[in-house]
């Protein structure tokens, strides 16, 4: 069988730097807001090309606490893509804005600028990308449209860890870049983390302070925040990972390349160009039949997944928030099938893959 992803097999290899780390953690005595975290923070923004880096709890809260930063007024309109995960959009909700949603570009899942135009409104007041599958937006276009509109920008990289256009990587675009370091990410602690990157000194003041309790100094508190602090076990497994990044990316470059040589031409491949740095963190391609292609791989041994089944509009949570249709988003959440793509994966595996899939007809 070979697995949609095994975490066990993709931290084999850096075991002994893990524990080393947890060991050195709980030796210190130190468990919140220490050394490590700070570390962390240093060495990722130095990664990514940002200022600052802020650690928090999750990536949904990294969200929650930029858009809260940004000081939007209530009620304010912020663009999003129709597709997207249902946090990037949880995030516009729970800080107290509408969301508005932006068809994609089926080629590449990510927010269509082409779109943009149609969605914008008088009481439209930011736009939240999201980097889906390791790609990044088109933020040349993009950020040309904030700017002529006056619109703040916030990125999702929960899935961008690495990905770059123009040689300029995700999340140092706009206002503030998002990453959640869930397991599964190419960048994957060992439980829940997330951070915000910005070269904004006030905003990357603001957040360090909601973070933890509003409060930068003991018992001195300047905001209404709450507790949302990267911890210092994972700031410190996840310092581990991040010397690895480099490799991993490759490694996952190197599957996509195994891919697109060998998956068979009736799919529809992701869309590249040579401007473009993918990480894949998923590959997705897509196909009409894709349950019955999905349910066909699995008999024959190989598992995966699909990003999503449900597309935002259509969720119990949405009702009455995003109204429409949206038979773009609807096209993607029903052909979008998922193939293996790990750092636990070997070139056997995914050409394994490949062949299975030319056994059938297209």
């Amino acid at each position: 069988m070979i697995e949609y992803e095994s975490l066990t097999r993709s931290n084999a290899s850096f075991m002994a730097e893990l524990e080393q780390a947890a060991v050195r953690v709980i030796r210190s005595g130190w468990y919140v807001l220490g050394q490590e975290v700070a570390a962390f923070e240093t060495e990722f923004a130095q990664f990514v090309g940002a200022k600052h880096c802020i650690g928090v709890a999750n990536g949904l809260d990294a969200l929650i606490l930029s858009i809260n930063a940004l000081d939007l007024p209530h009620g304010s309109e912020i663009l999003v893509a129709s597709n997207t995960y249902i946090a990037t959009i949880l995030a516009i909700v729970r800080a107290g804005h509408k969301p508005v949603l932006v068809e994609p570009d089926l080629e590449t899942f990510n927010m269509d600028p082409a779109c943009l135009p149609a969605a914008l409104t008088s009481n439209a007041r930011a736009i939240c990308v999201t980097h889906l599958f390791g790609k990044s937006c088109r933020m040349d276009a993009i950020c040309a449209f904030a700017k002529e509109h006056g619109l703040k920008l916030v990125e999702d990289c929960a899935q961008s860890h690495g990905a770059k256009l123009s040689g300029q990587m995700t999340g140092t675009f706009g206002d503030a870049g998002c990453f959640s370091f869930y397991p599964t990410k190419n960048l994957g602690a060992i439980g829940d983390a997330g951070a915000v990157v910005t070269n904004d000194d006030a905003l990357a003041d603001r957040l360090r302070h909601t973070r933890n309790y509003g409060s930068k100094q003991k018992y001195v508190n300047e905001y209404v925040g709450v507790n949302s602090r990267l911890d210092e076990m994972q700031a410190a497994l996840l310092r581990v990972k991040l010397r690895h990044l480099g490799e991993m990316t490759q490694h996952k470059r190197a599957l996509a390349e195994i891919y697109f040589d060998h998956l068979p031409g009736w799919l529809a491949l992701p869309r590249r160009r040579d401007d473009e740095y993918d990480v894949f963190h998923i590959f997705g391609v897509r196909h009409a039949r894709r349950d019955e292609l999905r349910e066909g791989l699995l008999e024959r041994g190989v598992k995966t997944e699909i990003h999503y089944p449900i597309p935002p509009h259509k969720q119990k949570a949405m009702k009455g928030i995003l109204t429409g249709d949206w038979p773009l988003a609807d096209e993607l959440h029903a052909t979008e099938l998922s193939l293996p793509i790990s750092v636990g994966h070997s070139g056997e595996d995914i050409r394994q893959v490949c062949e299975i899939l030319h056994q059938f007809d297209g």
